[in-house]
C-alpha cells in the first residue's frame, strides 16, 4: 500500500530540508529497505540494459543530491532503482550555504536549492562505501570545496579516494551554487580537468580492477557554442559519458511564492529545457557515448522521451518530493509499456530513436 499520499499533507508542513533529513534517517534504519526488498517485484525484462559494461536491471536511477553523504545507497536500490548516485562530495567537510536553502514549489512541481555542496568530506563518504556489500550499481558524484584555489586538485583528491569503491564516477562542474564552478565547463578548463581526472582514476585503480566509467554532469544553461566545446572535449579526452543535465538558473513561468529564490531550479518546469539540451548533445557527440538524461522527469512517458532523445539511462530526484518513493515503480511500469507499444525489445533499441529516419525506429 502506498501511504505517501496520506503523509504528504503532513510532510509539506515541515521545513523542506528537515523533511529531507528525516527521510534519510528513516531509510538508514534498514526497515524501509527490508520492507521494500520483501515486496519488490522483478523488473520487466524489457527494461534490462547494459551500459559501460555494467548490467542495469532497469535504466531508472536516483540522481545525486538526495543521498549526499552515501548514507542510504542500498536502501535506494531496494526501492527499485536500477542504480543510485551518491554525492556531491567534496574533499574537506563544509557546511554549505546558510539556511533556508531548500524550497518546495508545490504548485509548479519544482524545487529550488542553494545547498552549495554541503558535505561531510570525502573520507566519511568513502568509509560508508567501503562498508557496502557492493551489490547493485552505485555512482559517486564529486565536486570542489568552496574555498579551494585549485579546483582540479579537489576533483583529483576525491577520485583517487573513491574510484575503487564505486561503479562509476561523475565530475560535477555544473552546480550553480558554488562560485566559479560552472566556469570549468569552458573548453580550455574542461580539457585539463578531464585529463587530470582520468589520470587520477588510473592511479587509483592500477591494474587490479576495471576502471569505473567517468561521466561529466553539465548545466542546461549553456549556449550552442559551449555545448559544442564540451562535446568536442568529451570525445577528444575519451571520457565515458555525460549527464544532461543539472539544475538551471533560468526561471520559466511559475506560480509558487518561492519562484524567485536564488539557486538551482529542478523539477517539472525544466523538463523542456533539459530535453532540448539532451537532443543537442546527442547530435553533437554523434551518439558515440552514453548519456544520462536528467532534469524534470516525473513519468514513464517523460523517461521514454529522454531515451528516444539519446539517453541510455535516466535519473530523477525532485519528482519524488511530490510523488513519494512509489514513483520509481510507476515510471518503470509505464516506461516498459511505452517501449513495448513501439515494438522495442529493449531499452538499447530505443536509445536515440528520435534521431533516426521514420521507419527505422
Amino acid at each position: 500500500m502506498n501511504v505517501y499520499p496520506l503523509l504528504r499533507p503532513l510532510i509539506e508542513h515541515v521545513d523542506a530540508e528537515v523533511a529531507h533529513g528525516l527521510a534519510i534517517k528513516a531509510l538508514s534504519t534498514g526497515l524501509v529497505e527490508a520492507c521494500a526488498s520483501r515486496s519488490r517485484s522483478v523488473d520487466d525484462p524489457v527494461l534490462a540494459t547494459r551500459v559501460w559494461g555494467l548490467d542495469f536491471p532497469n535504466p531508472v536511477g536516483m540522481a545525486a543530491g538526495f543521498d549526499k553523504h552515501a548514507e542510504v545507497c542500498d536502501a535506494m536500490l531496494a526501492l527499485g532503482f536500477g542504480f543510485t548516485e551518491a554525492g556531491t562530495v567534496t574533499p574537506l567537510a563544509q557546511p554549505g550555504q546558510a539556511k533556508p536553502r531548500l524550497f518546495r514549489l508545490t504548485e509548479d512541481g519544482a524545487v529550488i536549492n542553494r545547498f552549495g555542496f554541503n558535505s561531510q568530506g570525502i573520507e566519511a563518504f568513502a568509509q560508508r562505501l567501503e562498508r557496502r556489500s557492493r551489490q547493485g550499481i552505485v555512482g559517486a558524484n564529486v565536486g570542489k570545496n568552496k574555498s579551494s584555489e585549485d579546483a582540479t586538485a579537489d576533483y583529483v583528491a576525491c577520485i583517487e579516494r573513491v574510484a575503487r569503491l564505486c561503479d562509476y564516477l561523475v565530475v560535477n562542474i555544473s552546480s550553480p551554487n558554488t562560485p566559479g564552478l560552472r566556469a570549468l565547463q569552458a573548453r580550455s578548463q574542461i580539457t585539463e580537468l578531464l585529463e587530470r581526472s582520468m589520470e587520477a582514476r588510473a592511479r587509483a585503480c592500477g591494474n587490479d580492477i576495471r576502471l569505473p566509467p567517468m561521466i561529466v554532469k553539465i548545466a542546461p544553461d549553456l549556449d550552442d557554442q559551449a555545448l559544442d566545446d564540451i562535446a568536442q572535449a568529451a570525445v577528444a579526452t575519451g571520457i565515458d559519458g555525460l549527464t544532461v543535465c543539472n539544475t538551471t538558473i533560468a526561471r520559466p513561468p511559475m506560480t509558487s511564492r518561492h519562484r524567485n529564490e536564488p539557486g538551482g531550479l529542478s523539477g517539472r518546469p525544466i523538463a523542456a529545457q533539459a530535453l532540448a539540451c539532451l537532443h543537442r548533445m546527442y547530435q553533437l557527440t554523434g551518439g558515440r557515448m552514453p548519456l544520462i538524461g536528467s532534469g524534470g522527469i516525473d513519468s514513464g512517458a517523460e523517461a521514454y522521451a529522454r531515451i528516444r532523445a539519446g539517453a541510455s539511462l535516466i535519473q530523477f530526484y525532485s519528482a519524488m518530493v511530490f510523488h513519494g518513493p512509489g514513483l520509481v515503480k510507476t515510471i518503470k511500469h509505464d516506461l516498459a509499456a511505452c517501449l513495448r507499444a513501439d515494438g522495442f525489445k529493449s531499452v538499447c533499441e530505443a536509445v536515440g530513436a528520435a534521431h533516426r529516419p521514420a521507419g527505422r525506429a
